[in-house]
């Protein structure tokens, strides 16, 4: 298990991305939504979906649930 927050500022691509806590990528404590902890990226993913349509997954700490 692990935490799980998205980005709420949006990528270039539209996209939020889902991230692992302790990820080189994690966005600041002010630009981020707790998920809560999961035990994989997929249900983290389908948690920020609750937030925002376009989601992704942090190519560094949940690249499993990374699309292109």
């Amino acid at each position: 298990m692990a935490l799980y927050y998205v980005n709420t500022r949006v990528q270039p691509n539209g996209d939020h991305e889902v991230h692992k806590q302790g990820c080189s990528s994690m966005p600041e404590e002010g630009n981020r939504i707790l998920l809560g902890d999961f035990a994989n990226c997929h249900d983290a993913v389908r948690k920020a979906k609750e937030y925002y349509s376009q989601v992704n997954g942090c190519y560094y700490c949940s690249n499993e649930c990374h699309t292109q």
